[in-house]
């Protein structure tokens, strides 16, 4: 397994994480329907016994209750991970959730009671919204770091010019994006930008949600709890739905001839692209961290990705 320091820190990364999102359960805005705190535990204990040293989670997945469940199966384990989490979007007792980076050292001292933590090792700004907010979040979070709350921090989904803004503030260790072979728009400026200036990136939805593990099927999406967010996912409708499919296919092909999922030639293709420092990989339970596992030491080969990257031209 290689291991890849993340931008200007001091953390080497295994070359895939435990993304928490889904663990966070159902009956929230982005939730992906009910999950049983049992599993992910058991999910997360498995992961950092194969190796994953690293785990991202944030503050509105389940509203709170993903760190919650981090937390937990960190009291019951020898390892000690990194603990990624994530700020500025911020909810009401009825679960209403907005968009504000105005409170983002409250929101640093909740993640840290739910994390059972004297300090987070990466906090990054969810979302860049509002977009006039930027500078005031981004100088919260650099006083943060000063005081000794935080030891790096990052950003998610922002744009090139949104992280030129935060720069002139305090240097950005990382960005953390959207990026699998279903989704490609941070090719073109974002990634090779982060690539230039130093700038680490952990990508999320490699596998698109689930798309391209090879078990999707589109019975599969019409049975999907109301409460799972990808029900509404233009990937998970028609007519995205069945040329996706196709895709996955297609990966499980080529990931036959390797003895490994679709999911995890998925990844593999995102840790092709040289910008990529790791990948966020969720896991519901221990068997689905057991398979994209193979992922840590699988390195996609040349011809692979070139013959990917066709059939994803041809078929556009």
């Amino acid at each position: 397994m290689n291991f890849n320091i993340l931008g200007n820190s001091d953390m080497q990364l295994s070359p895939i994480g435990f993304g928490a999102w889904a663990i966070g359960g159902g009956g929230w805005a982005f939730g992906w329907g009910a999950q049983e705190d049992t599993d992910s535990i058991t999910a997360i204990e498995r992961a950092l016994d194969l190796g994953l040293n690293w785990i991202d989670t944030a503050a509105v997945y389940g509203l709170g209750h993903s760190e919650q469940v981090v937390a937990k199966a960190l009291r019951k384990s020898a390892h000690k991970p990194w603990i990624f989490t994530k700020s500025s979007m911020v909810w009401d007792d009825k679960g209403n959730i907005t968009n504000s980076m105005k409170q983002i050292k409250r929101e640093c001292e909740d993640s840290l009671r739910r994390l059972n933590l004297d300090v987070i090792d990466l906090y990054q700004i969810h979302w860049p919204k509002p977009d006039e907010e930027i500078e005031e979040g981004w100088a919260a979070m650099a006083e943060l770091q000063r005081e000794g709350k935080v030891r790096w921090i990052g950003v998610s989904n922002f744009s090139v010019d949104q992280m030129k803004r935060a720069q002139k503030i305090a240097p950005i260790t990382s960005l953390q994006p959207p990026y699998s072979m279903l989704k490609r728009d941070y090719e073109a400026e974002v990634l090779p930008f982060c690539r230039e200036n130093g700038i680490g990136v952990i990508n999320y939805s490699p596998m698109q949600s689930g798309m391209l593990t090879g078990k999707m099927t589109k019975e599969r999406v019409a049975q999907m709890p109301d409460d799972d967010f990808r029900k509404r996912a233009l990937n998970y409708q028609e007519p995205k739905l069945s040329q996706n499919l196709k895709v996955a296919d297609k990966l499980k092909e080529i990931g036959a001839k390797y003895g490994v999922t679709a999911g995890v030639i998925a990844i593999a293709w995102t840790l092709k692209n040289p910008a990529i420092t790791a990948a966020i990989v969720g896991g519901r339970n221990p068997q689905q961290v057991e398979e994209t596992a193979e992922a840590l030491d699988f390195v996609l080969p040349d011809e692979e990705y070139k013959a990917i990257n066709d059939y994803l031209q041809s078929n556009a």
